[in-house]
């Protein structure tokens, strides 16, 4: 890639997307020109940089696969996945930011909006307007269909009371997808998914959580008191807000497969070069044998990793199952990125423990991958239903 700064122009990075590599270039130069410089920054602020998410926005970056005609670059699914595991090559927090825009909230507004719905809220997800998904609540984690956050139809308007946990990006959001019930005799099946603005009467964002890592992507609880939605902003029918979750979280765990191999891509990196320069009994550690098998057979399980992903979203991509592989992917990644940031943290010794290098927060940020959008166990649960099946 050329330093000319070619990704700063919306423009080209489209006309790259129809190239990957390409693209995959463009979007590793802009994360380390624009990203790198703030990371430490924003983890200790807990706090992505209000002028760093509006050139993310300026270019396209929230909107991949949006198409043209609302203000989208009208990509691949693919090409998400791309930049998603390149920015997490130099920060996880920002990765997810865009993870969520583009895998959740526009995929699912997309397929199941009407043409009303498209066309209030996709030029705006494109230009301005960051989206965040609620599903989760305290008694419904991966359980997800076991929430208790209620809608109750007041005419033609629904109104909404609950709490919902885990909200990323719910401090920076100006629109909400929220999922209710409406009906809970009839149990997931009354499950319906309400789009609510950030200014709607009743609505607050509620504590931020103080994590662990991706620490400056914001994890918020939302509250709902008499939030009245009307009927025009609900996602695809009454009673299929289930639907809705389990399609979009099937792609959004291949977005966080792409966070996984990218922030372990990171930690690796940095680790090769500290390893070269690095000496002991007189010589570099990356000359020891024992360093080198370290390093070879965590390369090798990265890569694997990486098959992983990306065969899910080729098959996303091509219309076909991707359940299982999506699984497998996110899966795998998960954990292979604790496995090699663990060892990247090692081979530092004690720098690997301080955040004067970048291993240390590779290594707290890979820990949520076992976590958010299906635990390992679940992932276990649907790679065997869909082979026995």
């Amino acid at each position: 890639m050329n330093d000319d700064k070619t990704w700063k122009s919306r423009s080209a990075l489209t006309s790259f997307s129809s190239d990957e590599t390409m693209f995959k270039e463009a979007i590793r130069a802009f994360a380390l020109a624009e990203i790198a410089p703030l990371v430490s920054e924003m983890d200790s602020n807990q706090e992505i940089a209000p002028e760093l998410i509006k050139m993310i926005f300026d270019m396209g970056l929230m909107s991949i696969e949006i198409p043209e005609e609302y203000g989208g670059s009208q990509s691949s699914f693919f090409n998400s996945i791309i930049l998603i595991e390149e920015i997490s090559r130099v920060d996880p927090s920002v990765a997810i930011l865009v993870d969520v825009q583009n895998t959740l909230v526009n995929n699912a507004v997309y397929r199941w909006g009407s043409k009303e719905v498209r066309s209030r809220y996709l030029p705006k997800l494109a230009s301005e307007w960051i989206g965040a998904y609620a599903l989760s609540e305290s008694v419904s984690g991966s359980d997800a269909f076991g929430l208790k956050c209620q809608a109750n139809q007041s005419g033609n308007d629904w109104v909404i009371n609950g709490r919902k946990l885990w909200v990323t990006n719910a401090a920076e959001a100006s629109m909400y997808i929220v999922f209710a019930n409406v009906n809970p005799i009839i149990g997931y099946k009354g499950i319906t998914a309400f789009l609510v603005e950030r200014d709607a009467q009743g609505l607050s964002v509620g504590k931020k959580e103080d994590k662990l890592g991706i620490r400056a992507s914001s994890t918020s609880e939302l509250i709902l008191e008499n939030v009245k939605i009307p009927s025009e902003r609900i996602l695809g029918s009454i009673g299929e807000g289930y639907k809705v979750a389990i399609e979009t979280l099937n792609e959004g765990r291949i977005g966080i497969g792409a966070q996984m191999i990218g922030l372990a891509q990171g930690a690796l990196d940095h680790t090769k070069n500290y390893i070269k320069e690095r000496e002991q009994f007189g010589q570099p550690i990356s000359d020891f044998q024992g360093v080198q098998f370290q390093i070879a057979e965590a390369a090798t399980n990265l890569e694997a990793s990486r098959l992983l992903v990306y065969n899910a979203a080729r098959l996303k991509d091509e219309g076909k199952d991707f359940l299982v592989p999506a699984a497998m992917a996110k899966l795998h990644s998960s954990k292979m990125a604790q496995s090699v940031t663990s060892l990247c943290v090692d081979l530092h010794g004690g720098y690997g423990f301080t955040s004067e290098y970048p291993v240390e927060k590779f290594y707290r940020d890979s820990k949520i991958g076992t976590i958010y959008e299906g635990t390992t166990n679940m992932q276990l649960q649907t790679i065997a239903k869909g082979l026995l099946k």
